[in-house]
């Protein structure tokens, strides 16, 4: 590791670092992720479910969403990866607290055969234009399509995928405004190493106009800043 300290801050040259270094070093920083627990089936119908913490929305014209998945040592598929590449459908499942640990059993490195909704305790329901299932227990659902497949070296895919059908419970979106109560989607999200996190502490900054930026800077002279008001459950 070729680290250079000094009484203020440390670097790093990833050039000179091991992939797990480089890892443990994202994934400690780029924090918080979301948590997508991914739903496939392979050609045969078989179920698998697991969680990727390398995931985030894209686009909304049109509605893309991005999986990172990695290949296993051997630089075989992952169960994910092969099922999205031989059937181009996937649903990315969104995490709540209160499925957070049958999401954790979805992790576990069961045989291919081995149904991980079954033992997390979480009902498959069929999906509406897609061979994928999406979780009942699950507050929102995102059918979708792959769009294209990015090959980042011969370790990991970064997956496209195209969101043609959502599922939301009741109660996590207002219909008539289009938005969503975040205290009743209740996320969690993934830290470094085991690390997770809520959004159950959260605050409101709104972008200030250009005006209102002016108008600031003249009441505080050099500070920029709009006001912060927090909220939390």
């Amino acid at each position: 590791m070729d680290a250079i300290a000094s009484p203020e801050d440390v670097t790093f040259d990833f050039r000179t670092l091991s992939a797990r270094d480089r890892y443990k070093l994202m994934i400690g920083t780029v924090v918080p992720r979301p948590i997508a627990l991914v739903t496939t089936v392979d050609p045969a119908g078989r179920i698998n479910a697991a969680p990727f913490s390398f995931f985030n929305c894209l686009s909304a014209d049109p509605p893309i969403l991005a999986l990172g998945v990695e290949n296993h040592p051997d630089m075989s598929f992952k169960d994910t990866a092969l099922n999205i590449r031989l059937t181009e459908v996937f649903t990315v499942n969104i995490v709540s607290h209160a499925i957070a640990e049958a999401m954790h059993i979805c992790a576990v490195p069961f045989a291919p055969d081995g149904d991980e909704l079954q033992a997390a305790g979480l009902t498959a329901m069929p999906g509406k234009l897609v061979a994928s299932p999406w979780i009942k227990e699950a507050p929102a659902s995102f059918e979708c399509r792959r769009h294209v497949t990015l090959e980042l070296g011969k370790s990991r895919q970064i997956i496209l995928g195209e969101i043609v059908f959502a599922h939301y419970h009741h109660d996590v979106i207002d219909v008539e405004s289009m938005r969503i109560d975040p205290a009743k989607l209740d996320t969690i999200a993934r830290l470094g190493g085991n690390s997770c996190s809520t959004i159950r502490d959260r605050f409101e900054m709104p972008t200030p106009t250009l005006a209102e930026f002016h108008a600031n800077q003249a009441s505080s002279p050099g500070i920029g800043e709009p006001g912060v008001r927090e909220s939390g459950s």
